[in-house]
């Protein structure tokens, strides 16, 4: 089973990565055309609001309710049925998003004024924020409809479609951008049109799919159906459980639309490049664990359940650890690298570089509120995080005050990284009462060699810190000379430090391939 669940997830960071690398393309060419400026911050409130909306009904709560009970009727029902509660579900979904996304367009203003305040001081940027977000709030209706056909096709074992969705929205920005934003009387305005094109051209790649499955929904309303209302009544608690990283994220931006221009473009960069192991790794090990993890719990092998659990655990600190310490110790190079230019100058890239560290340090908490918070809802028990995830919220808010309003007194430079290091402490804290949770549900049971795994990726990990300390050039010397020669050196400096970690592992006594060597309990469980 658990090479099976290796080569799935090699499969989704795979396809992942390809989004994600023409990601870094979409936001080069931004970073290059728009820069930091006023256009940008008042775009990435736009599409960071329908965004957060995607995470609750889509990939985030919604899926999590969804799969379960998917797996369930998969598992224990005929074909008819499923398909009978993919057609009520369907058709649910899409009336509430209709309604959601009429009143989104509507109440365009009402919103901005809520979710970026301090855009009042502003009546251009207010102005503009509200009429981008008219053009991309229909996008929620787009992206939830593909991330409810994910979850089907993922149930189903077909990953790589879902997977390789995204990267039509990043051909979409980017095409806009270059083509389409040139010919517009306001040139950011096209980056909007570029997000509501992506989320239509991702659903109809999806569709074709479910056809192939035989469960391409006919949409019924469906309330009452008691399939659909066991869905709602997980996602209910899920909404916050699921999506709290997003709504620290929103919190960040609410906080950060006070704070001089720019901000918003700082955090936005810098949350993107966090985003690349998070969604490679991070997002790819949840969405493949979690219909196994389903089928666990239906069948009762509670052993199964939590040797799943301890596999992707393993994994996410031999891949997680190391990703987050790169990162932190090279965000002023890759940032400079990917986006330093005449519209994102060297002020841009120390800036952003801040929030690229604090966010960094976050990494591995990130990874493991993703790979933990599937071991409840799989159990379809959304009231533990949901509780979690309060106090992880209402921390990250009392240290976002706590954090940047003395930064701001003492007119500390960068405020706005005090915004990325209390989302990172929040996450922590999050995923350590996750992990308790489940220890005392019994529903996780480490397996042996925890402590022989820690001590040898703790000195692998040293090694590569020591490495890029005292070997990598200081930033000064990143942001002279051509784009070229620093995107070489950034590779050559990524390649020494992956080598020196995985020999170091090695002589450490650690196998890579013994974490994916099925373990006796999995046997037989595909």
């Amino acid at each position: 089973m658990s090479r099976k669940l290796l080569k799935n997830t090699v499969k989704v960071g795979g396809l992942t990565m390809v989004s994600r690398i023409l990601g870094f393309a979409r936001d080069m060419v931004f970073a290059r055309v728009f820069g930091a400026g006023l256009g940008m911050d008042a775009f990435f409130v736009a599409f960071k609001i329908p965004n957060f909306l995607r995470r609750l009904f889509g990939e985030g709560a919604f899926s999590q309710a969804f799969v379960p009970v998917l797996s369930e009727y998969k598992a224990c029902r005929e074909h008819e049925e499923v398909q009978a509660l993919a057609d009520r579900v369907a058709g649910t979904l899409l009336g509430v998003l209709l309604m959601l996304a009429v009143v989104g367009v509507l109440a365009a203003p009402v919103v901005v004024m809520i979710f970026a305040p301090g855009f009042l001081h502003d009546q251009h940027k207010f102005d503009l924020t509200a009429q981008m977000l008219r053009i991309t709030f229909p996008y929620i209706v787009f992206i939830s409809l593909v991330a409810f056909g994910a979850g089907i096709l993922n149930s189903y074992g077909r990953f790589g479609v879902p997977a390789f969705s995204p990267v039509l929205l990043n051909l979409s920005l980017i095409g806009t951008a270059l083509f389409l934003a040139p010919h517009m009387a306001d040139p950011v305005k096209g980056l909007a049109w570029g997000v509501f094109l992506g989320g239509v051209a991702q659903l109809a790649l999806i569709l074709p799919a479910l056809r192939g499955i035989r469960l391409l929904p006919r949409p019924r309303w469906g309330w009452h159906d008691s399939g659909v209302r066991r869905i709602l009544k997980l996602m209910g608690p899920a909404v916050l459980g699921s999506s709290v990283a997003q709504i620290n994220l929103l919190l960040d931006t609410l906080i950060a639309s006070f704070l001089v221009t720019g901000s918003v473009s700082w955090l936005y960069y810098s949350d993107r490049l966090m985003e690349f192991p998070l969604g490679v790794f991070g997002i790819a090990l949840s969405t493949v664990i979690l219909p196994t993890l389903s089928r666990s719990h239906a069948r009762a092998s509670r052993e199964a359940f939590s040797q799943t659990l301890d596999w992707a655990l393993r994994w996410v600190v031999v891949v997680g650890v190391p990703a987050a310490v790169g990162l932190l110790l090279l965000a002023g190079p890759v940032l400079s690298t990917l986006f330093l230019s005449k519209a994102f100058d060297v002020e841009d890239v120390y800036m952003a570089r801040l929030s690229l560290m604090a966010f960094a340090a976050g990494l591995p908490a990130f990874i493991l509120v993703k790979v933990l918070a599937p071991g409840f809802y799989s159990r379809q028990d959304t009231r533990t995080p949901v509780r979690i995830a309060v106090v992880a919220m209402t921390s990250n808010m009392a240290m976002n005050v706590a954090f940047v309003v003395p930064m701001l007194l003492l007119h500390i430079q960068g405020p706005h990284a005090g915004l990325a290091l209390a989302t990172s402490l929040a996450a922590y804290l999050n995923a350590g009462l996750l992990y308790r949770a489940l220890r005392r549900q019994d529903a996780f049971q480490p397996q042996p060699g925890w402590g022989r795994l820690l001590l040898r990726v703790g000195v692998s990990v040293g090694v590569l810190a020591a490495v890029l300390i005292w070997g990598a050039p200081p930033l000064s010397q990143w942001l002279t000379g051509r784009a070229w020669l620093r995107a070489g050196h950034l590779v050559t400096w990524i390649a020494i430090g992956i080598a020196l970690y995985l020999v170091t592992l090695r002589l450490m006594g650690l196998r890579l391939s013994s974490l994916w060597t099925p373990p006796p309990a999995l046997e037989g469980h595909e």
